[in-house]
């Protein structure tokens, strides 16, 4: 597995393992088969696990508190995330460290790596193109953030209680970047990366909310980059693994997995799975240090290993996937 720079451990493996598929977000799978896929990316060299709180509600954090029950974990890193919302200022601190608390319960540990903001930015008074009613519990405002929420979490890494803080990268485009170019920048940012340039169904603050920008700004300011949807929810896969929410909330990426023909197209083409595509051009993005899994098994985990394995995609194979999906 190759190991990237990624200033808040020095080095990271170019894949991460997310949380996301350990909490059965993407689909169906058991505690048993969650725990054999962390130690399998773990012997297949992956040193970093992304979990969070609202995945599974604490199943993926519980998944890597058990494989670690009573073992070290020298030498693999573990993130994991906050829901703030808009608080009053007074309350944020508070609210981080109780949900930091919560989730070192389940992981059973004293501390993790990295802490991230798992609530989308915006400017205080932006309005939501959908759940603008309850844009409080689902955003943060950048005052909220200025003024609290980075005081918080420094205040975190003085308690030793994390080692590094950052952001999701989503939100009100505008509000995202100016975090970004912020005299207290984030440590780390988690970065939209696939062919599509759509976040899907998680892009829901903004209606030109737009990943390619968020990742450039990125790259620009230098803050250490995690790919994120890097097979769009599905949708730059062979088939979706789920059907359609019945409320209607990731038609997004429903209509991202038919806008992706051309993408499957291609891949039948070339002789590779959707899958090991998308991934090799995530790998391939300028200064992306790791890329985050969303597998949910050993058989999935597996055929990320080898999209890594196989290597970077050449500019000439970026470009055609480029224009096959802009016809």
């Amino acid at each position: 597995m190759q190991e990237r720079d990624f200033k808040p451990y020095d080095s990271i493996s170019a894949l991460t393992l997310g949380g996301g598929g350990l909490g059965q977000v993407w689909g169906e799978t058991t505690r048993e088969e969650a725990i054999a896929t962390v130690n399998l990316a773990i012997e297949k060299g992956i040193n970093h696990l992304d979990v969070a709180p609202m995945y599974g509600n604490g199943e993926a954090e519980s998944v890597v508190g058990e494989v670690f029950r009573g073992k070290e974990i020298n030498g693999i890193k573990i993130t994991t995330k906050c829901r703030l919302g808009t608080l009053p200022d007074a309350e944020v601190y508070d609210h981080l460290n109780s949900s930091l608390t919560q989730s070192l319960d389940y992981l059973n540990m004293e501390r993790v790596d990295l802490f991230l903001l798992h609530t989308q930015l915006r400017e205080d008074d932006f309005q939501l193109q959908v759940l603008n009613n309850h844009r409080d519990a689902v955003s943060t405002s950048l005052s909220c953030y200025f003024n609290a929420a980075i005081p918080a979490f420094e205040r975190l890494k003085a308690e030793g209680k994390i080692g590094s803080w950052g952001i999701g990268g989503l939100g009100q485009n505008k509000a995202v970047i100016e975090a970004i170019n912020h005299a207290t920048p984030p440590e780390a940012i988690q970065c939209v990366v696939n062919p599509l340039n759509s976040a899907g169904a998680i892009g829901y603050v903004d209606n030109d909310y737009d990943p390619n920008s968020i990742l450039e700004a990125s790259q620009k300011a230098d803050i250490p980059i995690l790919g994120i949807r890097a097979v769009q929810a599905g949708a730059l896969t062979s088939e979706m693994d789920r059907k359609p929410h019945e409320s209607g909330r990731d038609i997004k990426d429903f209509e991202d997995y038919e806008r992706a023909e051309p993408f499957r197209n291609l891949a039948a083409e070339w002789q590779i799975t959707p899958s090991v595509l998308a991934y090799r051009y995530a790998l391939s993005a300028e200064k992306v240090s790791s890329v985050i899994l969303g597998v949910k098994n050993r058989t999935e985990l597996l055929e990320s290993l080898d999209a890594e394995s196989a290597g970077m995609l050449t500019q000439d194979q970026i470009d055609e996937i480029d224009i096959a999906l802009s016809k």
